[in-house]
């Protein structure tokens, strides 16, 4: 048979004629499999190739299903697959003939060659076209699988391991609207997986009891890997729950428990999993991906037991919290945040030990979550960590709370994350004051200490008070605490007094330097010149982090003004405090006095 559509010269066949190249084909028809050569398979490439690159595809398909090439085709048709595929995912006009090809193809040669040339195909796909070759290629692949009588479990890791390595290739949308565009179709990709590994699951659950458990094992490390990439970039949002992600995502937790690998166990109760092929780390994202998935968003949650207590699945997420949170990803900050959200949400208030806070994960949670806090550059993150910071010491008993609040200002040096722990320190104080919430914790000789934390100036005398304004000290004790109190007054307020005083010097003395600057430019000749001179001056002068010297000259005048009248309340609040202790010492003395007298 003449093979139509062929090129009258190719590289290949640069000194033949048509006659010439059809005398070859006879040739490769008549050699048996094991005389065919490299170069036979070379040129039978080259062939096919000059085919698709004229368009001929249904001539090509017609000579691949001639009864007469069939044991050629099985020989080397699997050279045949890497151009096939490549003009499938580029050329939809010839898409059905080139897809009839290949198929024809894979269901004629050997299926462990298929499997090698398919494999290759996709490791080797462009960057460009990996999406579209994914796509021509997983159901050709599944075809080779099932044609396999020995070693499928293993030819089916590879081929999830090759899949999903392409698969975390491809950009994550971060919205809505970049799902529905899928530009780079990720989306697409992750139905034709589900497509992929579904009738594997199927058979996961009918063979028998070895070969199920081979195939179970690879199927768990695709879905974990899965888990980590890209399902843990991915917003998966509620209003989402249609998007391909959300429905990759219930795949692969409905493929969880169909293998029977629940949730709850691969959370709660299992080690590090000799079967699963990821490191310590990754594995704790992929764990903490499944927990947001089943804990935040109610996915699979029928199968979730009931059984758990608050507490428990609260300690059991910690660690895959504080994974999440300590990446630089907004993905698993977000996830890791909500995930720990919704575990002390359903934790009942002032409930939580003082013995969790020992735990090394607890320990680990709370300095990530303090990272988000103080060193995150966006604000959204930094903010819901605070909520979720709150939520925590709502949760926490006294001794807990009183702990907490000791860890945190020793190790935080923020000042807006000490302001947060004071004003909830001052709580509660005014909480243990009301009757039958009394508590050593925060009025007894326990707190002596606590407030020995507070009451303390970073860099003594050359603290910045107006930067450290947020770390609010106004707070009261009762007579039970007061003596202990008054021994750290002396000093603290000693060198709060010698701080304000430098700093009102300081900032007088800019105020009048920038007075005498507006006189002297009122005298024409020296005006650039000082104007110049006074702003070399002033460059590094700030006030609570604001550059003072950017601004302008009036707008510099009422902020330094401000700062001189925010130090003047300073020293009018430290003499109304010292009037106050004084008041109270002697009406303690009165009594005393007048009690004495009664008894005698």
């Amino acid at each position: 048979m003449v093979l139509k559509g062929l090129p009258e010269r190719t590289e290949v066949t640069a000194m033949m004629d048509e006659g010439q190249v059809n005398d070859l084909i006879q040739r490769w028809r008549d050699t048996p499999e094991d005389e065919l050569t490299p170069e036979d398979r070379q040129h039978f490439n080259h062939l096919g190739r000059a085919c698709l690159t004229r368009g001929d595809t249904e001539h090509f398909l017609n000579f691949l299903q001639d009864d007469k090439n069939q044991r050629m085709v099985k020989s080397m048709g699997c050279v045949l697959l890497a151009p096939l595929v490549k003009e499938a995912s580029k050329n939809r006009k010839s898409c059905d003939h080139v897809q009839a090809a290949i198929a024809h193809v894979t269901t004629t040669c050997r299926p462990d060659e298929v499997l090698q040339s398919l494999l290759h195909v996709m490791e080797d796909a462009d960057p460009d076209a990996i999406s579209q070759t994914l796509v021509v290629v997983v159901s050709h692949l599944q075809t080779g699988l099932l044609r396999l009588e020995e070693g499928r479990a293993s030819s089916l890791g590879s081929a999830l391991r090759v899949l999903h390595e392409q698969l975390a290739r491809l950009p994550v949308p971060y919205s809505e609207r970049w799902e529905e565009d899928d530009r780079f179709g990720l989306g697409r990709c992750c139905d034709a997986m589900s497509a992929f590994t579904e009738t594997f699951v199927e058979e996961a659950r009918n063979d028998d009891a070895g070969k199920r458990r081979q195939i179970k094992m690879e199927l768990l490390n695709f879905c974990m890997r899965s888990l980590r990439e890209p399902l843990l970039e991915a917003s998966l949002t509620p209003g989402t729950r249609t998007s391909p992600m959300w429905r990759f995502a219930s795949h692969i937790v409905a493929t969880l428990a169909a293998i029977r690998e629940s949730a709850a166990e691969l959370l709660f109760f299992s080690t590090v999993k000799k079967d699963i092929r990821m490191d310590k780390t990754q594995l704790a994202e992929s764990k903490g991906c499944l927990a947001y998935l089943v804990i935040v968003k109610l996915l699979d949650l029928e199968r979730f037991p009931i059984v758990f207590s608050p507490e428990f699945v609260l300690q059991r997420n910690v660690e895959y919290v504080h994974q999440l949170l300590r990446s630089k990803k907004e993905s698993h900050t977000l996830k890791g945040l909500a995930l720990f959200e919704t575990c002390l949400e359903r934790v009942a208030d002032n409930s939580l030990p003082a013995t969790l806070l020992e735990l090394k994960s607890f320990h680990d949670v709370k300095q990530s979550l303090l990272r988000v806090l103080v060193e995150c550059p966006m604000q959204h993150l930094r903010e819901s960590g605070l909520k979720v910071l709150q939520l925590l010491i709502n949760k926490l008993d006294a001794e807990a709370k009183h702990k907490l609040f000791r860890s945190l200002l020793k190790t935080s040096r923020h000042s807006g994350m000490e302001g947060h722990i004071v004003n909830n320190i001052r709580n509660q104080v005014e909480l243990s004051m009301k009757p039958g919430n009394a508590t050593r914790w925060f009025l007894g000789p326990e707190f002596v200490s606590l407030l020995g934390l507070v009451l303390t100036l970073p860099q003594g005398a050359e603290t910045d008070l107006l930067h450290n304004m947020d770390k609010d000290r106004a707070l009261r004790t009762n007579a039970d605490v007061w003596e202990a109190v008054r021994r750290m007054k002396d000093e603290y307020n000693g060198t709060l007094r010698v701080c304000i005083r430098m700093w009102r010097t300081y900032y007088a003395a800019q105020r009048d330097h920038l007075r005498d600057e507006h006189k002297l430019k009122a005298r024409a000749a020296r005006a650039s010149n000082c104007s110049r001179a006074s702003n070399n001056s002033r460059n590094s002068l700030t006030v609570k982090g604001d550059k003072v010297s950017k601004m302008p000259p009036e707008v510099q005048h009422q902020v330094l003004l401000s700062a001189l009248v925010t130090l003047d309340l300073m020293e009018s609040l430290i003499v109304r405090t010292e009037e106050i202790a004084e008041e109270k010492n002697a009406d303690r003395l009165d009594t005393v006095d007048l009690c004495v007298k009664n008894h005698v």
